[in-house]
Parts: structure tokens; C-alpha cells; sequence
């Protein structure tokens, strides 16, 4: 019994998903000018063949400066549009719900690919100069952010607008908000990155302006039968930043404005944060939210087995699992979970004779 809430659909909005198993946003780090390519196409329609019931393409970038890395996915220009809807176009023919994330890096910008050693990219070497709430560095040893003016800030709130629209064109089903892990939105929400004294920082309803603002003109662009996501980090896990508390009012704010679901994450802010990682150290955060925000959340974050996932769904902690490095290990985690749970699984029909 425990396993069946796992495989049951679930509509919001006018889209239904076959079960409650998502592709966490994964950044691939290999695009070139924002450019999505073949490997994003292979990557993601094999978590779709797999029987995901959510794909949702990596943190992708409302403009160049916003992207983490040189090699980041981005949807700043309408030029980005056709390769993303070949992919989009592949995961709804395989019966996922294809979904993007768009995103702003802020200060954690032009940083180098993880593989080469992270790091800061000076200008001189072909990086850029980022941009924050607050001229406060993530690193010591960084040159600061741009401080961002009130026109520029709206400027980055018609571009999230306009990244809306491209994903809309390019025939995705679902639009996530990258509100977490230190980046743009976060860097707004978290008193240890915004010390403004405008009427986008000081406050809790002044630091939420900014996600707030995003969220009305994204919501305002993307239809209205469309289900919106919003990914947040639910506590910095730092003493005097932004906690759980934070973001149930958080929660409960955006849920008005047209937020069907919270993604929640946390950390991501602040070298200082002390994370107790073990199995499913988030999902308390899922089961808060949903419970007091009265909104639909998902659960991220260590979450490796089908036992356990079933377990997250059937006993109301969360609507959705979100995996990340589990479907790297395993493409067809949803396939081989329902097998093991006890339900029938529901391979393409090119596959079945493997099941």
C-alpha cells in the first residue's frame, strides 16, 4: 500500500503527472553561449525513457551574467529557443512532464566548471562582473558584486518575464524559479547577503519583494493552466539567516500569488553553514511547509532508495521526490523502483522485454 501514492498521478493545474518522481534540475555545465546541446537532449530524455514523471532541465540563465558558469544553459535570447524545443518535445513523447528551471546566479557568478576546480573567473580571463542585492562577496577573498540599482532590478524582473515567454515557446509544461542555494533570489531573501536599506532589504516583507515581484510577472506571463514551481532553501543553516520560519511565510506569500508548488532545498549562502547531512535531512522541511503553508511541496536531497521515496509520499510528508545524483547513477530509477515496490512497471514499448 505504501507504494501506490508514489505511482499515482497527480494533476495541478491542467497538467498531470503519471507519478511523483522528479529529475532534480542538474547543471551539466556544457553549453556554449547558453546554448543547450545533444548531451542535454541524451541526458534528459533517458531520465524520461526511464519513466520519470517530471524532467526538469538545470538552472538556465535569464541572461548572460547570470549564468554560473561560461558553460551554463541559458534562454536570454529567442535564438536559444530551438534546441530546447526538440528537447522538450522528446520528454512530452515519452510521457514526462517536460519542466526548466530559470535562473540568475547573482554573486555566485562566473565561477569556473566544478571539474576544473570551481573558482572565480577574473574579467581579464573571459569572466564577468556579478551582480547581488549587497556589494558582499560570497568569498573573502572575491572582488565584490555589483550592487544592483532599483532600475536594474527591474530590468532582471522583465527578464525572468521574458525567459517565461521563450519557455512557453519552446513547449515546456512547467516553469520552476530558482529561488535557492545562494544564488539572485536567495542572495534578496537572506539576511546574510542583503544589506540594503531600500525597500528591497532590512525586513522580511522588503527581502521578499524581489521573489515576490519575479513571481507575479512570471505567473502574469505563463498561462494559467501551467503549473509554476518554486525552488527555495529552506533554512541557511546559519544562526541569523534566513530559516524555516522564513519560508513558510515565504511559502505562504508566493502559494497567493500563483506558486503551485515548493521545491525544498536549503543551504547554499554562506561558507559558514553547518549542514547534518544523513538520508532525507530535508524532507522536514518539505512536510513543514506543506503542513503550515498549506501548499503542495516537494523533497529533495539524499534521497536514494525506492522504499524511501514511497515512504516520503505515502505518509504526506511531500507531493514529490526529487532525485539529483540518484538518477545519474540510475537513468531508470522510477522503472526499477516500481519493480521492487510491487507495481507494475511501464516501460516504452521498445524496452518491455527488458521488464
Amino acid at each position: 500500500m505504501s507504494a501506490r501514492p508514489l505511482f499515482t498521478p497527480l494533476t495541478l493545474r491542467g497538467v498531470t503527472f503519471r507519478n511523483r518522481i522528479a529529475v532534480s534540475p542538474m547543471c551539466q555545465y556544457s553549453s556554449v553561449d547558453g546554448f543547450a546541446t545533444d548531451w542535454h537532449l541524451v541526458h534528459l530524455g533517458s531520465r524520461a525513457v526511464g519513466g520519470a514523471g517530471l524532467v526538469m532541465m538545470e538552472a538556465t540563465a535569464v541572461e548572460a551574467r547570470g549564468r554560473i558558469s561560461p558553460h551554463d544553459q541559458g534562454i536570454w535570447k529567442d535564438e536559444h529557443i530551438a534546441m530546447l524545443t526538440r528537447i522538450a518535445a522528446f520528454l512530452r513523447g515519452q510521457g514526462a512532464v517536460a519542466g526548466i528551471q530559470l535562473a540568475h546566479a547573482g554573486r555566485k557568478g562566473s565561477t569556473r566548471r566544478p571539474w576544473e576546480g570551481g573558482g572565480l573567473i577574473a574579467e581579464s580571463d573571459g569572466g564577468w562582473q556579478t551582480v547581488a542585492p549587497s556589494a558582499i562577496p560570497f568569498r573573502p577573498q572575491d572582488p565584490p558584486p555589483a550592487e544592483l540599482s532599483k532600475s536594474e532590478i527591474a530590468t532582471l524582473i522583465d527578464a525572468f518575464a521574458a525567459a517565461t515567454k521563450r519557455a512557453l515557446a519552446a513547449g515546456f509544461q512547467l516553469v520552476e524559479l530558482h529561488g535557492a542555494h545562494g544564488y539572485l533570489m536567495h542572495e534578496f531573501l537572506s539576511p546574510l547577503s542583503n544589506h540594503r536599506g531600500d525597500e528591497y532589504g532590512g525586513s522580511l516583507g522588503n527581502r521578499m519583494r524581489f521573489a515576490l515581484q519575479v513571481t507575479e510577472a512570471v505567473r502574469a506571463a505563463w498561462p494559467q493552466d501551467l503549473p509554476l514551481f518554486l525552488r527555495i532553501s529552506a533554512s541557511d543553516w546559519v544562526d541569523g539567516g534566513w530559516n524555516l520560519e522564513d519560508s513558510v511565510q515565504l511559502a505562504r506569500r508566493v502559494r497567493d500569488l500563483g506558486v503551485d508548488l515548493i521545491d525544498c532545498s536549503s543551504g547554499g549562502s554562506s561558507l559558514e553553514q553547518k549542514i547534518p547531512l544523513a538520508p532525507g535531512y530535508q524532507v522536514p522541511f518539505a512536510e513543514r511547509i506543506r503542513r503550515e503553508a498549506a501548499i503542495p511541496t516537494g523533497a529533495v536531497g539524499l534521497i536514494t532508495s525506492a522504499q524511501q521515496a514511497a515512504e516520503i509520499v505515502a505518509s504526506g510528508k511531500a507531493d514529490f521526490v526529487l532525485l539529483a545524483r540518484e538518477f545519474l547513477r540510475d537513468p531508470y530509477f522510477p522503472l526499477h523502483a516500481a519493480r521492487e515496490l510491487g507495481v507494475e512497471p511501464n516501460p516504452p514499448v521498445q524496452y518491455g522485454r527488458a521488464f
